[in-house]
């Protein structure tokens, strides 16, 4: 792992979670927490399966390939924000085929100040991360 939305593959490339955003590894709150959550989900070694989204980009800026990946039949995009390791992000605007379960998952985070919404309450996310989850 490269942190809670990166995942580094066993021939070298870098997967990112597609419409995830983790905080930032040693640099935000929670975001060492987060990339283990996303380590405990998928160990090294975990056999993934990876989707790409034909709505959205196939690579980001940093040359990272966008997918959702699954480890044991459970999106991992999903349960790390289940988790509060993570919070959706909709890059443009765009909604992805899973951006309802995102959604749905995030509330159900903040509802229970699980990971981030817990740790990090002044966490102010960026205007084009911002999700509205419902929850105070």
């Amino acid at each position: 792992m490269r942190d809670g939305d990166t995942i580094l593959l066993s021939d070298g490339r870098r997967v990112r979670l597609v419409q995830v955003d983790a905080p930032e590894l040693g640099r935000e709150c929670h975001g060492d927490a987060s990339a283990a959550a996303l380590e405990r989900l998928a160990p090294p070694g975990t056999e993934l399966r990876l989707e790409r989204d034909p709505r959205l980009d196939d690579v980001d800026r940093h040359r990272r390939h966008l997918r959702y990946a699954y480890a044991d039949g459970s999106n991992l995009n999903v349960e790390v924000v289940r988790l509060g390791a993570a919070a959706p992000y909709f890059y443009r605007g765009e909604r992805g085929r899973y951006a309802r379960r995102l959604v749905a998952a995030a509330r159900e985070a903040r509802a229970e100040r699980r990971g981030l919404w817990g740790a990090c309450p002044g966490t102010r996310l960026r205007p084009e991360r911002q999700v509205e989850t419902g929850a105070p």
